[in-house]
C-alpha cells in the first residue's frame, strides 16, 4: 500500500462510523441518494481513490476509480494536513482543484468540503 492509499484508508476508517450513523432515519434516506461515491485524488505522491458504497462502507485503492464522481488535485502535504485536522489550510485559491464528473459528486463534495478541510 502506497503512502496516499494508506492516508485515504486511514481517513476512511475515521469517517465510516459517522457515515453509518447518518444513514439512518429521515436524513439517511436523503443521503443514500448520493451513494455510492468515488473520489479520485491526484497528488504529487501519486493517484488513489476513495469509495463509499451504498451501505456507507469506505475503501481506498491505488489508482483512479472509473467512473469517478469527483477528481481532486491537491498536494499530498496539504491533503494529509486537511484530513488530519479537518481545518481549512490558508493555502489560498487554486491550492485545490476540484472537478465534479457527476451532479451527485458535486453536491456531496460541496457539502463535505469544509468538513474535510479542503
Amino acid at each position: 500500500m502506497d503512502e496516499l492509499e494508506a492516508l485515504l484508508s486511514d481517513a476512511g476508517k475515521r469517517f465510516e462510523p459517522e457515515i453509518h450513523r447518518r444513514l439512518h432515519g429521515l436524513l439517511g434516506g436523503i443521503l443514500r441518494a448520493y451513494l455510492p461515491q468515488a473520489w479520485v485524488f491526484l497528488t504529487d505522491a501519486g493517484v488513489a481513490s476513495l469509495r463509499v458504497d451504498a451501505a456507507g462502507t469506505v475503501s481506498a485503492a491505488a489508482g483512479a476509480a472509473d467512473p469517478a464522481d469527483v477528481t481532486i488535485e491537491v498536494s499530498f502535504d496539504r491533503l494529509a494536513r486537511a484530513l488530519r485536522t479537518r481545518e481549512p489550510d490558508p493555502g489560498g485559491p487554486g491550492a485545490v482543484k476540484v472537478t465534479a464528473h457527476t451532479a451527485k459528486g458535486k453536491a456531496a463534495f460541496d457539502y463535505l468540503r469544509s468538513r474535510l478541510g479542503l
